[in-house]
């Protein structure tokens, strides 16, 4: 049934931009500051530059049968028996992911918004929304955000603007006062983060209308999306510095708290607030369908809308034990987490492409 629904190009490039920019707008900014300190506006663009290349690898894996997903594509190329064990390493993978992006919106309504109100209600009343999403299916949620992608770039646009006034070149400079290796050290996160996670958009590969647009759909819509958190970072250590970057944990909130024009436009993190949510709600709205999907095509099921509740159940569970507090989970997050979405994005798009080549050369008439 999901086979058979079709996004056109645009939507699909709207939706590798949403994802790419996800919830690294507010958590991202951090990370480079601390490793890079001034300079990690320079660990971005090479963050960017890194990832456009490991996109690049997804869509010549996915280009090997653009109308099989992941799964469909693992079980063809390695058979039924082999192929189950992979799989479910990629099932894994983004519940993962899931459970820990829940526990990041959780954590930052809890610690910034909503004080008084439970981590756990906040976790609900999100999944729900998501639960909604899938189950009305890709089409409906792509054109979604079709409606509300201009309403973020106008608020990006909105949000830029306003911190002009605040911008102090000083800040950047001395460019490469540390040397290289803080550089790539920050460019670690600003590759894994945005980028990595963009695997999964090798699920719905064989949905895009037109597969001969899908390389340049995702290279656009990542580069749109790398280039915003670009700004992002910069704008951060321009207008906030790097050290008080590297020590807030969410240092793009505490960004939109400086914008002040004529001490009547300001105190406008509701801009940032919003922004945020977009792009987190409709990643993690299709994680869950690629999750949800994965699992259907992996045994055979012909409806996955019977998996919403259960698998909702497991991730509310993971995440809550994800992490015992903020201040772990950021700590694991940021030290531990890039290798983690570096181990899993190159192993299963080279996996394929290795696997296709063997099975290539013991049956030269393989097609």
């Amino acid at each position: 049934m999901a086979e058979t629904l079709k996004i056109s190009t645009r939507q699909f490039t709207i939706l590798a931009t949403l994802i790419t920019i996800g919830d690294n707008i507010l958590v991202l900014p951090a990370i480079p500051a601390l490793e890079a300190n001034r300079d990690a506006w320079i660990s971005a663009i090479v963050g960017l530059v890194i990832g456009l290349i490991f996109v690049s690898l997804f869509v010549t894996a996915g280009k090997l049968n653009y109308k099989l997903s992941l799964i469909e594509h693992i079980r063809e190329v390695f058979g039924r028996w082999v192929s189950i064990p992979i799989a479910l390493l990629f099932i894994g993978y983004i519940t993962l992911s899931i459970s820990a992006h829940l526990r990041e919106v959780g954590d930052f309504a809890v610690s910034q918004i909503m004080p008084d109100t439970p981590i756990e209600a906040v976790h609900i009343l999100f999944l729900l929304l998501i639960i909604m999403g899938v189950r009305l299916g890709l089409e409906t949620f792509t054109r979604v955000s079709e409606i509300f992608f201009p309403w973020f770039i106008l608020l990006f646009i909105i949000f830029i603007v306003s911190l002009i006034p605040a911008i102090d070149l000083h800040k950047i400079q001395p460019v490469f006062d540390h040397g290289i290796k803080p550089i790539l050290r920050g460019s670690i996160a600003c590759t894994a983060f945005p980028f990595l996670e963009l695997v999964t958009l090798m699920m719905i590969f064989p949905n895009v209308n037109n597969e001969k647009d899908i390389r340049s759909g995702m290279m656009i819509g990542t580069l749109i999306g790398g280039m915003i958190l670009v700004v992002f970072i910069g704008l951060t250590i321009l207008v906030l510095g790097a050290e008080p970057a590297a020590r807030n944990t969410y240092p793009s909130y505490d960004l939109a708290k400086r914008i002040n024009i004529g001490n009547f436009f300001q105190r406008v993190e509701a801009i940032l607030a919003l922004m945020w949510i977009i792009t987190t709600y409709f990643k993690m709205t299709l994680f869950s369908y690629v999750l949800h999907r994965s699992v259907a095509q992996l045994f055979q099921l012909k409806d996955f809308r019977m998996l919403l509740f259960p698998i909702g159940m497991i991730i509310i569970f993971l995440s809550q034990v994800i992490a015992p507090n903020i201040a772990y989970y950021n700590n694991f997050s940021s030290k531990y987490w890039p290798y983690m979405d570096l181990t899993f994005s190159m192993f299963f798009p080279l996996a394929l492409i290795v696997g296709y080549a063997l099975r290539k050369n013991a049956h030269p008439k393989l097609r």
